[in-house]
């Protein structure tokens, strides 16, 4: 895991640690089997890498039910 996080590094991800706990950042570094986080305010998140179940990069961009992207391309 820790090898597959330091390749992850500057990409957003998505972090599950077991039932409800999930965390998303940017990775920064992995040390001291520790995850270093960064959240979209800048605010660092500290992971114990042996608490991760599932990893996965993070969508660029969020959908959420009931909003509809408008383009104008007429």
């Amino acid at each position: 895991m820790k090898e597959l996080l330091l390749g992850m590094k500057n990409r957003r991800v998505d972090i599950l640690c077991g039932g409800a706990s999930r965390l998303r950042g940017e990775v920064v570094k992995v040390e001291n089997d520790v995850l270093h986080l960064k959240d979209d305010d800048g605010q660092p998140c500290y992971v114990a890498v042996d608490k991760i179940a599932v990893v996965w990069q993070a969508r660029e961009e969020e959908h959420r039910a009931g909003f509809i992207p408008v383009t104008n391309n007429r």
